[in-house]
C-alpha cells in the first residue's frame, strides 16, 4: 500500500485549521491580560476564570471524547471476550460529570483554586502534596500516551503512514498552540474539533452499515455468526469485575486534573455545575458511533473485503478494530473523514492533559516548593517547558503498547485508587491530615500491588474470594479496585484520627509533629476564629504576590 496522498493532504489542512484557531486564541489570551482582569499565570492556566457556559460545554465534553474515548469504544464493543455491556466508558463518564458537579464542582470553584492540589497543599502542606503531585503528573501523561496511541494505529492503517511520524507530528500541533494560548488555546480549538469529531463519525456509520461484507447488525447482537455476539454476556462470576471496571472509569476521573481544570476555569460556580450536567449527557451520544463501528467489524465477514482473512482478533490486532473498518469496509474518502474525527479527538484531549500537568507542576511544585519567590516571568517559562516536557514524555511511552483499553484501564486506576480517595477526603473530612494522607496512599498501592495486575504481569499475592487460575495466570473475579479505593479512604481516615489523638493528647512530643496535626485541630476547635484569620491573611498575601496561588476566601 502506498502513501495516501489525498488523506494527508486533508490531514495537513486540519492540522492548520486547528493550529490557526489556536493562534487566534493566543492572541486573544494576551488581549484579556493586557486590559488587567488577571494575571499572565492565572490566564494561562484557567482563561483568566472567565470561560463562558457554551465554551465550558465545547471543553468539557472534547477533553473526553478523545482517541482513546473512540478507538477503546470499539475495541470494546468488538473484542469477542466483552462486548456492548463492557464498553462502559461513554456511560461512565455520564457518571463523573453528575458527581462532580453535585460535589466537586462547587467547593472548588467557590474556593477559587488553581489546581485540584491547591486544598492539599493548603491543609497538608509541602511533603504529602509533592508527592500526590507526581501522582497526578502520572496519570495526566497517561492521558497523552492514550489519546496519541488511538491516533497513531489510525493514520498508520488508512494513510500507510508511519505509526512514529503520526503521532510526532500531531503532538507537535498540540504542544505548539498550548504553549501559545494557554486554556484560551485549548477551549477554542475544542469548539471545532468537537464538530468535527460528531460529523465525521456520524458519517462514516451508515457507509461501514451498507458494506456488502457487513450482515446486519442486530442479527449478529445475540447469535454466534462470525464470532460471539457483539452485545456480550455479564456472566455472575464477571458482575462484581463489571461493576469495578464502570466504578473505576466513572469516579477514576475525578481525581484527574482535566476535570477541574474545566469546573475551576468556569465565570461562576454555577455554571461549573451546568457545565457538567450538559457534558453528562452529551458524551453518550458521542459514543454512539464507535460503538455501531464496533458492532459492524463483530458482523463482517472479512474473507469478502480487502482486509482477507483471519479476523483482526485473530491477528491480534483487536486494538486497531477502528481504523480497520474504516479503512477496508468504506470508501476511501470516507476513511480520511474518520481520520479527521479521530484527530481531532485526539488533540482536543492531548492539549488539556498537556496544561492539566503544566499547571500542577508549575503551581504546587515549582511555585510552592522549589521556588517559592519566582518572578511572573520565571512561572511563564516554567509552564512552556512543563508542556513540552510532558508532551515529549507522553508521547515516548505510545511505543511500549498499541493498546488504547489497556492504556485507558491503567490510568483510570491510578487516579481510582491513589487520587480519588485523597481528594474525597481532603475537601470533606474535616479529620484528615498529613499523616492520614501518606499511610492511606501507602496502604492503598501496597494493596492494589498485592491483588496483582496481570496487564502488567504482576503476580497476586492477596486473591479474594472467586480469583481463579487461567493460563498460570491468578485473574480476580472481586472488585479490587473499588476495595483498594476504599480501603485507602478507611486508613487516610483512621490514621489522621489516632496521630490527632496522639499528638493532641502529648502522647508523643509536639517537636514530632512534622504536618502540625496539633496546630491544625486547635484553629478547628476554636469556633474557626483561628482559621478564619489566618484564611484572610492567606488571601492577603495571595493579592499581593507576584506569581497566581490559590485565592482563600474559607477553610479547606
Amino acid at each position: 500500500m502506498a502513501l495516501n496522498i489525498p488523506g494527508v493532504t486533508v490531514m495537513m489542512f486540519f492540522y492548520l485549521l486547528v493550529l490557526g484557531i489556536g493562534i487566534w486564541a493566543s492572541f486573544k489570551s494576551k488581549r484579556e491580560a493586557k486590559k488587567g482582569q488577571g494575571d499572565k499565570t492565572e490566564m494561562a492556566l484557567l482563561g483568566n476564570r472567565g470561560i463562558n457556559l457554551v465554551v465550558g460545554i465545547f471543553t468539557m465534553t472534547a477533553t473526553w471524547v478523545g482517541g482513546g474515548f473512540i478507538v477503546g469504544t470499539a475495541e470494546a464493543v468488538y473484542n469477542p471476550s466483552m462486548g456492548l455491556i463492557w464498553a462502559v466508558m461513554p456511560i461512565a463518564a455520564t457518571l463523573c460529570f453528575i458527581i462532580g458537579g453535585l460535589f466537586f464542582a462547587e467547593p472548588m470553584r467557590n474556593n477559587k483554586y488553581v489546581t485540584m492540589m491547591d486544598p492539599f497543599q493548603i491543609k497538608y502542606g509541602k511533603v504529602p502534596t509533592a508527592a500526590l503531585s507526581l501522582a497526578s503528573l502520572i496519570s495526566e501523561v497517561m492521558w497523552v500516551t492514550g489519546t496519541l496511541i488511538g491516533l497513531g494505529v489510525t493514520m498508520s492503517v488508512i494513510l500507510d503512514l508511519s505509526y512514529t511520524v503520526s503521532i510526532w507530528i500531531s503532538a507537535a500541533v498540540a504542544i505548539t498552540y498550548t504553549l501559545m494560548g494557554g486554556l484560551y488555546s485549548v477551549a477554542y480549538t475544542d469548539i471545532i474539533q468537537l464538530i468535527l469529531i460528531f460529523i465525521s463519525l456520524w458519517l462514516c456509520v451508515p457507509f461501514a452499515l451498507m458494506c456488502p461484507a457487513v450482515v446486519d447488525i442486530t442479527e449478529t447482537a445475540y447469535n454466534f455468526t462470525f464470532q460471539s455476539p457483539w452485545v456480550g454476556t455479564l456472566e455472575a462470576d464477571r458482575a462484581w469485575r463489571w461493576i469495578d471496571n464502570f466504578l473505576l472509569l466513572g469516579l477514576g476521573n475525578l481525581g484527574l486534573q482535566n476535570f477541574h481544570q474545566r469546573t475551576l476555569s468556569a465565570s461562576s460556580s454555577a455554571t461549573a455545575k451546568i457545565t457538567c450536567f450538559t457534558a453528562a449527557f452529551i458524551v453518550p451520544t458521542l459514543g454512539i458511533p464507535p460503538i455501531l463501528l464496533g458492532a459492524v467489524a463483530a458482523s463482517t465477514d472479512w474473507n469478502l473485503t480487502s482486509y482477507g482473512s483471519p479476523s483482526p482478533f485473530e491477528r491480534g490486532e483487536t486494538g486497531l478494530v477502528l481504523p480497520i473498518v474504516l479503512q477496508h469496509l468504506t470508501p476511501t474518502y470516507i476513511s480520511i473523514i474518520g481520520i479527521g474525527a479521530v484527530a481531532a479527538a485526539v488533540m482536543s484531549s492531548t492539549d488539556s492533559a498537556l496544561l492539566s500537568a503544566a499547571s500542577i507542576f508549575t503551581s504546587n511544585i515549582y511555585k510552592n516548593i522549589l521556588r517559592t519567590q519566582a518572578s511572573e516571568q520565571e512561572i511563564q517559562w516554567v509552564i512552556r517547558v512543563s508542556v513540552v516536557v510532558v508532551g515529549l514524555a507522553g508521547t515516548s511511552l505510545t511505543f511500549l503498547d498499541n493498546s488504547v483499553l489497556m492504556i485507558w484501564m491503567l490510568r483510570s486506576d491510578l487516579t481510582y485508587t491513589l487520587m480519588l480517595p485523597q481528594l474525597v477526603c481532603v475537601l470533606f473530612f474535616r479529620i484528615s491530615n498529613g499523616y492520614g494522607a501518606v499511610l492511606g496512599c501507602v496502604v492503598g498501592m501496597l494493596l492494589r500491588v498485592l491483588c496483582g495486575e496481570p496487564l502488567l504481569g504482576i503476580p497476586a499475592i492477596i486473591r479474594f474470594p472467586g480469583c481463579i487460575l487461567v493460563n498460570g495466570v491468578y485473574i480476580q473475579r472481586s472488585p479490587i479496585r473499588t476495595i483498594c479505593m476504599l480501603s485507602a479512604v478507611a486508613a487516610i481516615l483512621l490514621f489522621s484520627y489516632l496521630s490527632s489523638v496522639l499528638f493532641n493528647r502529648g502522647l508523643i512530643p509536639e517537636k514530632w509533629d512534622v504536618f502540625n496535626v496539633k496546630a491544625l485541630n486547635s484553629s478547628q476547635t476554636q469556633g474557626g476564629a483561628k482559621s478564619d484569620t489566618k484564611d484572610e491573611s492567606l488571601k492577603e498575601q495571595n493579592e499581593n504576590d507576584e506569581a497566581c496561588e490559590p485565592m482563600l476566601e474559607s477553610r479547606c
